[in-house]
């Protein structure tokens, strides 16, 4: 090829030289005469002659090249099956199920707060105590009567077990007897709700009530205590993914404040849809090894809603659309020889997309060459010439 190129560059310049002298000759024609002008025609036909042999040779090499036609220059994707996961993010928020406000359930003067805000705390623990309002001298009172009634109920039992006496008067000793042992254990479960214990282990997050201060039952708030261990992120999704939001589901949660992603999986989903926004709750655990997740903050969560380990993805690009509404692509076929091909347009089934990416349902095949620069050119059936990059 660089032979010929280099003969067709020496006889363009022949040419030039030529025309140069051909001026000269008609202008000195009266001084040379009409024989030399005829040999010079012979001179310059044969170099004609030659320069288009070499012509024909260059012609017959670019035919070679390019099978006879100019071919469109492409670049191509090749495409392989990957694992493709599609998310959906919603926006989520954080809770926990173990964040109490503790009221009381007996109703007097707070006596004794006996933990501190910020205090961990063990299941059991005593946190506060109200005045009992003279129950504890009751219940002495009530030991006392039960006491008495015990020993008449004794007494009276042995004397019936030996016939003697009535059986009515046996009969109202045991109840009068029974009866006192039921209001004492009335009167120690009364005594309790004076009492605030710990549900569970936590921590002592805010204390509400003063020391003195006079509490009502069920109204006045004590004290807050949270367990951080539990946490979990829930969020409500649209209906159209009750199929595909499953439990089990994988998941990540985003959170913002504190920079921090964190994979787990859906364990609970909701069974009844929103009529307001037709949603369903969905719920994810979370692990807060470091108590840095609080309650009530602000999370992405991103659900797997849909898995392929063998999808086809191609850049959204590259998919073309006709007039009546039809995605294509097209595709590099029939190979020869010097990355000639020629392009097929194919029809494809979209899936569902990711980062720019679109998964192909159906139209094409593993490793299947897509065309990528220069399809705006394209029609069906050309022929094209691929640059590797």
């Amino acid at each position: 090829m660089k032979k010929l190129i280099y003969i067709l560059s020496l006889t363009l310049l022949f040419v030039a030289c030529g025309q140069k002298k051909i001026e000269s000759t008609i202008s000195d024609t009266e001084e040379k005469g009409l024989e030399k002008l005829k040999n010079q025609k012979i001179l310059y036909s044969d170099q004609i002659n030659s320069i288009n042999n070499d012509l024909e040779l260059v012609n017959a090499a670019i035919e070679k090249l390019t099978g006879g036609q100019k071919r469109q220059l492409v670049t191509a994707i090749q495409v392989k099956p990957e694992r493709f996961d599609h998310t959906v993010t919603i926006q989520a928020n954080i809770k926990t199920r173990q964040n109490l406000e503790l009221f009381p359930e007996f109703g007097g003067r707070l006596e004794q707060i006996l933990v501190e805000e910020g205090e961990s705390v063990k299941k059991g623990k005593l946190l506060a105590v109200i005045d009992d309002a003279g129950l504890i001298d009751q219940l002495k009172q009530m030991k006392l009567q039960l006491k008495l009634l015990e020993t008449t109920f004794e007494r009276t039992q042995r004397l019936w077990d030996q016939k003697i006496g009535s059986e009515m008067m046996y009969l109202e000793a045991k109840t009068r007897y029974q009866s006192q042992q039921k209001q004492l254990a009335q009167m120690r479960e009364q005594l309790l709700k004076t009492k605030i214990y710990a549900p569970y282990d936590g921590i002592i997050d805010e204390i509400f009530a003063k020391k003195g201060s006079t509490l009502a039952p069920g109204v006045s708030a004590v004290l807050r205590i949270i367990n951080l261990n539990s946490m979990y992120v829930e969020s409500y999704v649209p209906e159209n993914y009750l199929l595909n939001i499953t439990k089990g589901s994988k998941a990540s949660v985003n959170i913002p404040v504190l920079n921090e992603i964190q994979n787990t999986t859906i364990r609970q989903t909701g069974n009844f849809i929103q009529p307001s926004n037709r949603t369903f709750r969905i719920e994810a655990p979370l692990k807060n090894p470091s108590g840095m997740i609080k309650p009530n903050l602000n999370a992405r969560l991103s659900v797997t809603d849909y898995s392929n380990p063998n999808a086809l993805m191609i850049p959204f690009r590259l998919v073309r659309e006709n007039a009546k509404g039809n995605s294509f692509v097209f595709v590099l076929t029939n190979p020869e020889e010097n990355d000639h091909f020629t392009s097929e347009q194919r029809f494809v089934s979209l899936g569902k997309t990711k980062n720019e990416m679109i998964e192909i349902l159906e139209g094409i095949n593993a490793n299947e060459l897509i065309i990528d620069d220069g399809v705006s050119l394209l029609v069906n059936g050309q022929k094209v010439k691929r640059i590797k990059q």
